[in-house]
């Protein structure tokens, strides 16, 4: 009987062995894929599609572009001194190479207006930085000069837009202005924008008030809220000082500076 246990159990195992390893029909017609659609063969225009030139980039140099900004035209209010303050820039151009029209300037009255007028050729030398160079023209109360005039403007690390230009006039007279100005979003709406302009003298110029050094400084707070991104009316305060005045302007330091309040609009198209 033993022997018989035995001889039975070797059948199952053979034929338990031949079972894994012949599978049935419906074994290999389940695990065996069906055969999909063929794919076609790689054309040239396939490979195009895939690795495109990225070397070849289309320039807008033909294009020509404008762009105007008043970013600022106020009313000042001080103690003793009140007036209207403007300050803008405009150009017209391509991406390298643009003309560039500035003017600002301030005033009490229609007697009293004094400011000046740029006209600049500008050359983009990096993605951020332009270089400048033309004429500026003083306009309206005082010797109106007339000096050839270059600089750079552009955008610093950390967001500052600087504008530095330097002024070479008759008789040897020089000077040189720098503007310093930065955005600070608080909201999407709402953005204070601080703001620096320091002007200074290479050589007196009595008929205009001014000595060698440091004519001029300008610093201001101003909270706008865009309307629109185009608009943007501001409340702001500033503080100026004129320093080597002339008796016309008088020596009182109010009369050459000091605090103020300022409402404006600022806008661009």
């Amino acid at each position: 009987m033993t022997r018989s246990r035995r001889v039975l159990s070797l059948c199952w195992v053979t034929v338990l062995t031949v079972g894994l390893a012949r599978p049935s029909e419906a074994q290999t017609a389940i695990s065996t894929p069906t055969a999909a659609t063929p794919v076609p063969p790689l054309t040239d225009e396939d490979r195009r599609a895939a690795f495109p030139d990225l070397d070849s980039h289309e320039l807008h140099e033909g294009v020509l572009r404008s762009y105007v900004l008043l970013d600022q035209f106020e009313w000042q209010y001080g103690r003793h001194r009140s007036g209207l303050l403007w300050n803008s820039r405009a150009w017209v151009g391509g991406d390298r190479n643009r003309v560039w029209l500035r003017t600002e300037g301030d005033g009490e009255g229609r007697n009293q207006i004094r400011g000046d007028v740029h006209a600049l050729f500008g050359r983009a030398i990096s993605p951020w930085w332009d270089v400048v160079a033309g004429l500026r023209q003083d306009v309206g109360n005082g010797p109106g000069r007339t000096w050839a005039a270059i600089g750079i403007q552009g955008l610093s690390p950390y967001w500052f837009e600087l504008e530095a230009t330097a002024y070479v006039g008759s008789s040897g007279r020089t000077r040189a202005r720098v503007e310093a100005e930065y955005e600070l979003r608080l909201t999407q709406r709402l953005l204070l924008q601080p703001r620096v302009e320091v002007e200074t003298n290479g050589k007196a110029d009595p008929d205009a008030g001014l000595g060698t050094g440091t004519s001029t400084l300008d610093v201001g707070m101003r909270l706008r809220y865009e309307i629109r991104r185009e608009i943007a009316p501001y409340l702001g305060f500033t503080w100026s000082r004129a320093f080597f005045a002339s008796d016309a302007i008088g020596s009182n330091s109010e009369k050459v500076g000091g605090p103020r309040l300022a409402a404006g609009l600022r806008v661009w198209f």
